[in-house]
């Protein structure tokens, strides 16, 4: 990667939620660190984490504890215009996009409304060409068309165009996408990722992308990262084509030889990783050692189910927590 100051970096983030009188550690000890103009995937499970980092990094959840650092300043002594100019430079583009967006403003009030409130325009005049420009840089076109609508009269993907329109008002260098295509029909999905990576490299943006399905993230992220994560923790992290075409942690492989492929001669002829159970352990009983190992293939008794991995170079181009992969990585 490029030896630029990171735009974001976490540093031994942990975040935690009482229920009652018990603790739910949602993340444990995340280290990431994001590059300017990089894409990023967070790929995992329901439940593994990727929308509780996301949100910290959106600055909407505070970390239980670790650094949060943006261009290498702490976020929580940010005060005052710092601040600000922090806020306004991480956005979110949420899930659902029918949730997401006020049913009783139409769109040129709700992409307006920003612009008004960070001075970003001076009058309805500006604001109405401002708007416009956004529409059609999400390729809601003709623009004139669709500024007087309201969310009601759009379809799934043209609301989630909007959600993106709407995180671009004031001018983000970094935007958090959670989940953003899992809620849109399958067949505009590919249509609003090249639109999402059309505007990565016209914008220069940093990208956030968190999904579950990791051949999306295989599309979207080619030329990125992609960072696997199992009940609150990174267990893979490296190039996207490295990290799907030889991947290094098994929880990784599972999740590649579940995916289906699109010759059925390979689907009939894939070899598949039968782990040893199906079932995910709960937050509030998060394993010993590591939290992979009652549903790992290769568990060494002894070894996995009492040491925590830590992240380390694998033989491939990738990081992961892995016993075995580390013991691979040492004898090669």
């Amino acid at each position: 990667m490029p030896s630029e100051t990171p735009i974001f970096e976490l540093r031994g983030v942990h975040r935690s939620f009482k229920s009652g009188r018990q603790v739910i550690k949602v993340l444990q000890d995340v280290n990431l660190a994001l590059q300017p103009r990089e894409i990023l995937c967070l790929v995992g499970e329901s439940g593994c984490g990727k929308t509780t980092t996301g949100k910290i990094i959106a600055g909407m959840l505070p970390a239980s504890s670790g650094e949060v650092l943006f261009e290498g300043r702490a976020v929580a002594g940010l005060k005052g215009e710092d601040f600000n100019a922090y806020r306004k430079a991480v956005q979110i583009v949420h899930q659902d996009p029918y949730a997401s967006l006020n049913p009783t403003h139409n769109l040129y009030r709700t992409l307006s409304f920003p612009l008004f409130r960070h001075k970003l325009v001076k009058n309805n005049a500006e604001a109405r060409a401002r708007v416009l420009e956004l529409l059609e840089l999400v390729d809601l076109t003709p623009a004139t068309d669709f500024i007087e609508k309201y969310p009601h009269q759009l379809s799934g993907g043209q609301r989630q165009r909007v959600a993106v329109a709407r995180a671009l008002t004031v001018n983000p260098r970094l935007i958090v996408a959670d989940e953003p295509v899992s809620m849109v029909d399958v067949s505009i999905r590919v249509s609003l990722l090249n639109t999402l990576t059309r505007l990565q490299r016209q914008l220069g943006l940093t990208f956030v992308f968190i999904t579950h399905d990791l051949a999306v993230a295989r599309y979207f992220a080619w030329e990125g990262r992609i960072a696997v994560m199992y009940l609150g923790r990174v267990v893979e992290i490296g190039p996207a084509p490295e990290v799907t075409s030889n991947p290094q942690h098994p929880y990784t492989r599972a999740l590649i030889s579940s995916l289906p492929e699109p010759d059925p001669e390979l689907t009939r002829s894939k070899q598949r990783l039968e782990l040893r159970s199906q079932d995910i352990p709960s937050l509030l009983r998060i394993p010993s050692g590591c939290a992979f190992h009652p549903r790992c293939p290769f568990h060494v008794p002894g070894k996995c189910d009492v040491e925590r991995p830590q992240l380390a170079p694998t033989p491939g181009a990738s990081w992961a927590a892995c016993h075995v992969t580390e013991a691979a990585a040492v004898r090669g």
